[in-house]
């Protein structure tokens, strides 16, 4: 948001509470009925959840559903203790499948039971179509609102069918052509049809190289496919062809970034929390924290015994010891970059199985290049700091080893998870850089042996 959408913004968050003080609701009411649904839903979020209920009911039928869907699910839970029945009953009804579903799966049983039970008999059943796939699954997002023709109708007849039932379904751009087993055998766009003459077959239009996602397939995959072929929707069909749903491209915008926020986290070694990281408990902060911050409290013990080993080496020689954070540090930041390009690169596919090795050669080659520039300044740096030649090339020649190891392991271990089907942004940061602490001290400390053998 920019500066003057923010204080436009912050202004008509200041009139609508000087209208709800002075408790003057028409005025209030023809205030809010022209703003956009997603605009009026962060409007609501600064004001506390009775004066947020109290807005709501000011709003038509439609805009009122649009502005729940588009509320956080930790709000849209605070507002149903606030409705009636009747409110209730319009507002979860007339949601999307898969706006629905998402808020039944978070509420207790107790209250998502009861919900259920004032839908009608089709509603119900969509809702429970969908709660029946896995989490994080196509068919878990899926909309069952989509419009589907037959082959053998015309464009009169199908325009017909658009305007009779277009107003309750998600979209009308992408109309999908199945048989009368339901099998998906084409797709058609509303412009096509517009465009068509009326008496032409819809057979004579449809594409029939339809793109799609199965009802088990990854969300993560479902987003990629509509990113890669510029979709609007996405139809989804289940183990035998059969049409059963489509993804919009917005929900698709919320996976992407809910899959880029849980990345981000992990890069940083924090568990992605199950709602908002600012709003939960400081327990449940605490906790998705503490797993990795023991596993890499663990591993860096190893570094301690490392030097612990090589204590002989250091007395001999107690100038080793004052660089041994700055070529860990060094070697941890270079693998934490390359960690982090290999991860964004598998989430975006340009990082692939048949050229990994070619990438990951490529950013050794990168390692090795920072590495020599970064050791021949260190020599000298070193030298100048406390005047022994001998140190200073330990120094700079294990930097140079360190960064190629580095730059090796940061692309190396998300390839490795990717293998195996876990999620690379595991390789975080932290675990990067206290793996690289080890071996940078195993490597310095040979390295300075090796070179002093010959003293």
């Amino acid at each position: 948001m920019n500066n003057g959408t923010g204080v436009l913004m912050q202004e008509m968050v200041q009139t609508i509470a000087t209208l709800l003080q002075e408790q003057r609701w028409e005025e209030l009411k023809g205030l809010l009925a022209p703003k956009n649904p997603n605009d009026l839903a962060i409007l609501f979020a600064d004001f506390p959840p009775p004066e947020r209920a109290l807005l709501f009911r000011l709003l038509e039928k439609r805009p009122a559903v649009e502005v729940f869907e588009s509320l956080p699910v930790e709000e849209q839970q605070e507002l149903l203790g606030s409705f009636k029945t009747e409110q209730l009953r319009e507002i979860v009804e007339h949601m999307s499948p898969d706006d629905r579903a998402e808020l039944l799966d978070e509420l207790p049983a107790k209250v998502a039971k009861r919900l259920l039970s004032l839908l009608t008999p089709e509603e119900r059943q969509a809702t429970a179509l969908l709660l029946g796939y896995e989490e994080n699954t196509a068919g878990r997002i899926m909309t069952t609102e989509y419009i589907d023709l037959k082959s053998f109708v015309t464009v009169a007849e199908a325009l017909k069918k658009i305007r009779r039932v277009g107003l309750d379904k998600e979209t009308v751009y992408y109309c999908y052509v199945i048989d009368e087993s339901r099998h998906l055998i084409g797709a058609v766009s509303l412009r096509q049809l517009v465009l068509a003459d009326p008496e032409t077959k819809v057979a004579e239009l449809m594409e029939t190289d339809v793109i799609s996602a199965s009802t088990n397939e990854d969300q993560e995959e479902a987003a990629h496919k509509i990113q890669r072929y510029d979709l609007l929707a996405l139809p989804v069909v289940d183990r035998e062809k059969r049409l059963v749903g489509i993804i919009t491209h917005d929900d698709i915008i919320d996976i992407i970034q809910e899959e880029a926020t849980e990345d981000i986290y992990r890069l940083g070694a924090v568990e992605m929390p199950e709602q908002s990281y600012f709003k939960a408990r400081v327990l449940a902060v605490a906790g998705n924290r503490v797993g990795w911050l023991l596993l890499l409290l663990l591993t860096n013990t190893f570094t301690g015994n490392i030097i612990l080993h090589y204590s002989n080496l250091l007395q001999s020689v107690i100038a080793l010891a004052a660089f041994v954070p700055l070529l860990t540090g060094s070697g941890g930041n270079i693998g934490s970059q390359t960690s982090t390009v290999f991860v964004r690169g598998l989430a975006l596919k340009e990082v692939t199985y048949r050229n990994a090795l070619g990438l990951l050669l490529r950013e050794v080659a990168v390692g090795l290049l920072l590495g020599s520039f970064l050791g021949v300044l260190v020599i000298f740096w070193a030298y100048w700091l406390q005047g022994n030649w001998v140190v200073s090339i330990a120094v700079g020649l294990s930097l140079v080893l360190i960064s190629t190891l580095a730059t090796f392991f940061g692309g190396f271990w998300p390839l490795v998870f990717k293998r195996f089907g876990l999620d690379p942004a595991m390789v975080s940061a932290p675990f990067i850089s206290t793996m690289v602490d080890v071996l940078g001290a195993l490597t310095y400390f040979q390295v300075a042996r090796f070179i002093l053998s010959f003293l």
